[in-house]
């Protein structure tokens, strides 16, 4: 196997291999050398046993993975894939014996593994598809049909629309295409950012792929071979963004005990055997967790389930998702990806792109563009997608999937930002158009763009939701004189949530007072006390970042179940007025970064301070009422040029390297809390060659 391992000055790993299987191979190996820790926790989390060395705070994910039968579905998607496809499969396989080849010494470099008293497993062919199905099993946020079966229960169905907003426990992301004719060089930009929580090590890998086939630079996912959400192959590049589709569906199931097992009602009136065995979660400290598992006809169960042998049934909540149904988890896309030219090639590769739903744009050195919906979405009644449903009703079932729509370019530029676009027809919720039409914008305010002249655009931080709640403000009359001369600093602030500006402090501390008192106002008391899920699903079950995320729609609805809004933001201001915040945005808006081991010592930066909000293109999202810290934001920040792919720039929160304190851990962050970016080196003189520790 002949292969190379070239760095740049970040450590950004650059493989040039003899074949396309080398080549996964050396990602592989390179990968666990970097982010050791970081692929052994994925698969763990993957399998459902994360909690054996990081506790009981995450039981209750390794439940939802066990009873999803996410290890399962990655084993039948390969076994699958090896039929369907045995290239890519031989392909994924040569990609975990990487990674089983570089674990020994990554190892040795992550002192995590010595804390946690962990040796490094091994990964079967299967894992990275078992590591795709647990990075983005909630990415669809499938939980927030139980937040608005509760609200329409309780407040009626124009809840859904009042609430329907991208919340936080939803990522997002910017993105936006500029093609040649509005760009310095004639060839076409591509840029953006997606927002994920930010982890440490980041959940994106900056990487260089190269064979005889193909050159590829781009941003991958640890723990899948390939790059399959932004890449540059030299002539072709894409990216993309959440659509913010819906296509996994929540079942209500009637459940019953037999002397044999288990029986679920079905939609023709009968009862049919649903399959169920019981599994042990062994829990660091703590006793093991002995759980059941059922599959009905439409899913596994994720939530309660039968009761005793008493006569009777109980209810439970199924889960339904496409790769537990077709057993394709769409990486028949990865490989063609790598090997396009051209968008004809990016277009073809995304027919087979399963999930998570994706809004794609491209452009090549042709002059080719794409701006398209990719993912499967199965067509079912419109209820499906708002709540759970019966599963003994008809009418719910699955018919085929939805083809994937179109999307083009308005003067020579596309913008996605998760808003109500081209994949409309597909979901529910989409996020409020502020970024998306402020990105617009900023472009529209010149004629000609360079890559340089992104990163303007992706640290800008104009609020655009701020109008409901400064209207409110200025239509109080009577204020004390505390409480006057905050509205005026309110009035007098740009609408900039810049780090440095008190203005943006104290625009937030009202708007957070607003929040929690609309969220204690009795018409809400019973969404604070929502049902006993399990608590993997809270974050989308909780009263206070819902009221925060909709506070836009519910400042500006014409009526709100009797609830007197000028009142509330009268207390509001006059409680932030008796005690303001005496610094700036930064101050309290910092970045709160996840880590596997919450009992490890500090990092080797303290938290920064951060300018940015959810609805700013800066989208760096805080909770109104909860928190001031902001765990989502630009997980990594990118700008494809087709005209000269060293012209091309990329960023990351931390860094290349996943191992505490290594040179490259983090230091890319001063660059990312500027806004900077970082040169893709592509010559291949101007990279140092290494050997990693076998």
């Amino acid at each position: 196997m002949t292969t190379e391992t070239y760095r740049d000055a970040w450590g950004v790993p650059h493989l040039r291999a003899s074949g396309a299987r080398e080549l996964a191979h050396a990602q592989g190996r390179v990968t666990a050398h970097d982010r050791a820790w970081q692929l052994e926790v994925e698969c763990h989390r993957a399998q459902g046993t994360s909690a054996a060395f990081l506790g009981a705070g995450e039981l209750s994910w390794d439940v939802l993975a066990r009873q999803a039968r996410l290890d399962d579905t990655a084993r039948r998607c390969f076994a699958a894939l090896e039929h369907r496809n045995p290239e890519t499969a031989d392909w994924v396989r040569a990609y975990a014996d990487g990674v089983n080849a570089g674990l020994p010494a990554g190892a040795r470099r992550a002192p995590e593994f010595a804390r946690a008293g962990l040796t490094p497993g091994r990964w079967q062919p299967w894992t990275p598809l078992g590591v795709w199905l647990a990075t983005h099993i909630l990415f669809a946020g499938f939980p927030a049909k139980l937040w608005r079966e509760q609200a329409v229960r309780h407040l009626g169905p124009d809840a859904v629309g009042l609430f329907a907003t991208d919340g936080p426990g939803t990522a997002g992301s910017n993105g936006w295409l500029v093609s040649g004719d509005r760009t310095d060089t004639g060839q076409a930009l591509i840029a953006g950012d997606p927002h994920r929580f930010i982890e440490d090590p980041g959940v994106y890998q900056q990487i260089r792929l190269a064979c005889p086939e193909f050159d590829v630079v781009g941003i991958a996912v640890p723990g899948i071979p390939g790059i399959a959400h932004f890449g540059h192959t030299g002539t072709v590049a894409w990216a993309i963004t959440n659509a913010m589709a819906d296509y996994q569906d929540l079942y209500r199931e009637r459940l019953r005990r037999t002397g044999t097992g288990v029986e679920a009602l079905g939609p023709d009136g009968t009862w049919r055997r649903a399959t169920r065995h019981t599994e042990t979660v062994e829990v660091a400290g703590e006793p093991a967790a002995e759980i059941e598992i059922i599959e009905t006809d439409r899913g596994p169960v994720i939530a309660g389930g039968p009761g005793g042998p008493e006569p009777g049934f109980t209810e439970a909540l199924a889960l339904r998702y496409p790769p537990r149904v077709t057993g394709d988890l769409g990486f028949g896309a990865l490989l063609p990806l790598l090997r396009a030219h051209t968008v004809a090639d990016v277009d073809r590769a995304l027919d087979a792109w399963a999930e998570p739903v994706n809004v794609v744009q491209a452009a090549d050195t042709e002059g080719g563009l794409l701006h398209r919906v990719a993912g499967r979405v199965p067509v079912r009644a419109r209820a499906n997608r708002l709540r759970p449903v019966p599963a003994w009703e008809p009418g719910h079932e699955w018919d085929g999937t939805h083809a994937t729509p179109y999307a083009g370019l308005t003067d020579g530029i596309a913008v996605m930002a998760n808003q109500r676009g081209p994949a409309a027809p597909l979901g529910v919720e989409f996020a409020a158009p502020h970024r998306a039409t402020r990105i617009r914008a900023l472009l529209d305010a010149r004629p000609t763009w360079t890559a340089d002249d992104m990163a303007a655009i992706h640290t800008d931080t104009h609020l655009g939701s701020a109008g409901p709640l400064l209207d409110h403000l200025a239509a109080l009359d009577g204020l004390g004189p505390e409480a006057s001369a905050l509205r005026d600093r309110l009035f007098a602030w740009d609408r900039r949530m810049d780090a440095d500006s008190t203005g943006a402090a104290a625009y937030a501390a009202v708007r957070g007072a607003v929040v929690r008192h609309l969220a204690a106002h009795p018409v809400f008391a019973p969404l604070a006390r929502p049902p006993a899920y399990p608590d993997v699903l809270r974050p989308w079950l909780a009263l206070v970042p819902r009221i925060a995320y909709a506070l836009e729609h519910l400042l500006r609805a014409e009526e709100l179940y009797g609830i007197d809004r000028p009142a509330i933001v009268r207390a509001a201001l006059e409680e932030t007025a008796a005690e303001p915040p005496a610094g700036t945005w930064s101050d309290t808006h910092r970045l709160a970064a996840w880590r596997a081991l919450p009992d490890e010592p500090g990092p080797s930066y303290a938290a920064p301070g951060l300018g940015g909000d959810h609805d700013c293109v800066l989208c760096t999202s805080a909770v109104p009422g909860l928190t001031d810290r902001a765990a989502r934001g630009p997980a990594a920040r990118y700008v494809w040029d087709l005209a000269d792919r060293s012209r091309s720039r990329w960023v990351v929160p931390f860094g290349a390297d996943g191992v505490p304190d290594a040179p490259h851990h983090h230091d890319q962050l001063p660059l990312w809390l500027a806004g900077e970016l970082v040169p893709v080196v592509t010559d291949w003189t101007l990279l140092e060659r290494t050997e990693e520790v076998r």
